[in-house]
């Protein structure tokens, strides 16, 4: 079943052009995938340092698997240098029905 995956972070003031540029490759690795389908960034209207990565994928395995790839780990990593806070992970199901 399709899942999308709400990823919730907020960065740190002064450090959302380098947080750019990593979402940037972030993007351009996941392209590469099994069984991702997109994804779109979205920039909070009240908060311009939050930001949700909403991402779609064919199952729940597949996000798992990403999401446990060392070089995903790897680029999280980096990301929890420049966040204030934890990154908030959703995962949904894509209709009304599992």
């Amino acid at each position: 079943m399709t899942v999308k995956i709400l990823i919730k972070r907020r960065f740190k003031d002064g450090n959302f052009q380098k947080a750019s540029e990593m979402l940037i490759r972030a993007r351009s690795n996941v392209l590469q995938e099994l069984g991702y389908i997109s994804s779109e960034t979205l920039r909070s209207c009240d908060d311009p340092n939050e930001i949700v990565v909403v991402s779609m994928w064919e199952k729940i395995e597949d996000w798992n698997r990403y999401k446990n790839n060392p070089s995903r780990k790897e680029l999280e990593t980096e990301f929890s240098k420049l966040l204030d806070g934890q990154t908030i992970y959703a995962p949904y199901n894509l209709g009304l029905y599992a």
